[in-house]
């Protein structure tokens, strides 16, 4: 699959071609991305990337949410994708992460709103959800310039290498999407 944003952004579902440079842009942002994401350690070697890949490929396979590669002037900058789709009820949560020297340009707000748009239309889904490490401000800043409400805390929910982290979760409904876009 491919979803073209605009003359500059694109997302493709990874395959096997993309391993040697999301490994390479993941380990040149690897004390960047370590402080908020739990596998950069134990992403080590291009054969890491390639099982990820193939998680995601099986996942897509089996209708259950992917994950692609963005790129952003020809360069992959990083990744984004939905966890899964729960179908009974309608609804997804959207992970991403981007290479320390792609911050700044808008890409990741892009992303999401086409992820977004994706979900509620496309897929017919009702709810998308966001998940956000409180002291994370650049991915919290996302979902909110998005419109998402934030619709709480929850308390220590991820191990991050040697302490726990609260996330703010964010939410958007069908509903809310439609007046907004």
């Amino acid at each position: 699959m491919l979803l073209q944003i605009d003359d500059e952004l694109v997302l493709k579902v990874l395959d096997g071609d993309d391993a040697e440079r999301l490994y390479a842009l993941t380990d040149a942002s690897r004390h960047y991305l370590r402080e908020w994401l739990p596998w950069v350690d134990g992403t080590i070697d291009v054969e890491n990337t390639k099982a990820f890949i193939e998680f995601c490929q099986n996942q897509s396979a089996s209708n259950n949410g992917f994950n692609a590669g963005i790129w952003f002037k020809g360069e992959i900058a990083g990744c984004i994708g939905y966890h899964s789709i729960d179908w009974a009820n309608k609804k997804t949560s959207i992970g991403y992460w981007l290479g320390e020297p792609f911050q700044g340009n808008g890409i990741m707000t892009r992303s999401c709103h086409k992820l977004v748009d994706y979900a509620l239309g496309e897929l017919g889904l009702n709810r998308v959800e966001i998940r956000c490490g409180s002291g994370n401000l650049r991915s919290r800043a996302i979902p909110e310039k998005l419109g998402f409400l934030n619709e709480g805390l929850i308390r220590q929910n991820e191990w991050i290498y040697d302490r726990f982290i609260d996330h703010y979760v964010y939410g958007m409904l069908k509903e809310d999407w439609s007046r907004s876009s």
